[in-house]
């Protein structure tokens, strides 16, 4: 009798049992199914916004001090690694100063940015040792110091930038491409007029007559000038607005820039650059006409951003790809240098 009970006692709860998984389980497959097209979604945004190539970390770059996004910071630099950008730290500059850039503006983001960035190849740690001495910090050292025991490999390098023997960005001489690339890459990380003011200094070299290396850096600062203020009025209102505050030797070049990115005539700045160096080469010491410097520079990915402006449509690259890059490449040096 007690059994009978408890039979019909058990057989409803098992019955309702029963449903309650039934309804799990179709309430599950109908979240799954109504989900699927948000996972799509997802998806599709996740692999448009990849670093497949690196063309699309130009594209990221170029546009990011508009829509500033540090938070994918990581996988470009990840990228950058993987598609042999850091490879040769001669050709990195931009690369260098732009991580820099996003840093120094993001310091309650720096350490956890950084972090994320490792496991990192030794020879490619070394990026990432320049961006954080180049990035602004006040505590730049402090953050150096919580990287060190994972970056054993470059124990030299750290110390010479903890102890000062190696110079900040703000204190680099600009007599060589790859610190002129820096300043462009902290420019394009925080749209900072601090690494503008560094490189309009630089414009009284372009009439430099004693010193071919000055000569021809002051002549790609001014090229690069003119090329990306003509397409960014941010800049070039920045421009204006110091010109009546620089000295005589820097005005100059300056209002040829202002005029060349208003107009958009800026092949003279070329032909002007070609024949000083070709005078300079000519009648200078033989110091001047050692072509070596030359290859130094090695070429940039930059150089790649102007193919692929060609291939996407000018409208789609702007700015970095066929500028900096262009301005700064060994093809580029070699398009400004006379023949032999």
């Amino acid at each position: 009798m007690l059994l009978g009970k408890a039979a019909q006692v058990v057989a409803p709860t098992s019955r309702f049992s029963g449903w309650m998984r039934h309804a799990a389980v179709l309430i599950l497959a109908m979240i799954a199914v109504l989900a699927a097209p948000l996972v799509a979604d997802a998806k599709r945004e996740a692999g448009k916004n990849a670093f497949k190539t690196a063309e699309d970390v130009l594209h990221w770059i170029n546009d990011y001090r508009h829509h500033p996004e540090p938070e994918r910071l990581p996988d470009a630099v990840k990228a950058m690694r993987d598609l042999g950008l850091l490879k040769d730290i001669e050709q990195a500059g931009i690369y260098i100063g732009f991580v820099a850039g996003v840093i120094g503006s993001n310091p309650d983001k720096a350490e956890k940015l950084i972090t994320e960035m490792f496991p990192m190849p030794p020879p490619d740690q070394v990026v990432v040792v320049k961006a954080i001495a180049y990035s602004g910090l006040s505590d730049w050292k402090d953050l150096m110091g919580k990287f060190v025991e994972r970056m054993p490999a470059r124990k030299v390098i750290i110390e010479r930038y903890l102890y000062g023997k190696m110079e900040v960005l703000r204190a680099l001489p600009l007599d060589s491409p790859i610190a002129v690339d820096a300043n462009w890459g902290y420019y394009f990380a925080t749209g900072s007029s601090e690494p503008i003011q560094r490189l309009v200094r630089c414009l009284a070299w372009s009439r430099n007559k004693n010193d071919v290396e000055k000569l021809t850096v002051g002549s790609m600062v001014k090229w690069t000038l003119a090329q990306n203020s003509s397409r960014d009025d941010e800049l070039l209102g920045y421009l204006k607005v110091s010109l009546p505050h620089q000295p005589e030797d820097v005005a100059v070049p300056l209002r040829d820039v202002i005029e060349s990115a208003e107009t958009f005539e800026l092949g003279h700045i070329r032909k002007e650059a070609m024949a000083a160096i070709e005078e300079l080469r000519t009648k200078g010491s033989e110091a001047s006409q050692n072509f070596n410097w030359w290859g130094q520079a090695g070429q940039t990915v930059f150089a790649l951003g102007c193919v692929a402006a060609g291939a996407v449509g000018a409208g789609a690259v702007v700015g970095i790809p066929c500028v900096v890059g262009g301005a700064l490449s060994n093809v580029a040096l070699k398009y400004l240098a006379p023949a032999p």
